[in-house]
């Protein structure tokens, strides 16, 4: 698995339970479909999903650099500049 959708696929496990069916279906299409880029991954993405991409990733980045992992931070803002 391309490794910024690894990251993305670790943030959206945190809301699997909490939230409506959306990081679900999201979470799944990254584990059932080898997208081979995150290019491939957003544009695979309905309007509902971005929506919930874009409110959930500007915490998820401003976490990361809170604890102080670049690493995680760069590739969750990969997912998030291709959104729009």
């Amino acid at each position: 698995m391309e490794p910024t959708l690894a990251y993305l696929r670790e943030v959206l496990s945190n809301y699997l339970d909490s939230h409506t069916s959306i990081p679900r279906h999201i979470y799944q299409k990254i584990v059932t479909k080898p997208y081979p880029n995150e290019e491939a991954f957003v544009r695979d993405l309905s309007q509902q999903e971005i929506a919930f991409l874009d409110r959930i990733l500007p915490r998820e980045i401003r976490y990361a650099l809170n604890e102080q992992d670049t690493v995680r931070a760069h590739h969750l803002n990969e997912v998030y500049e291709l959104l729009f």
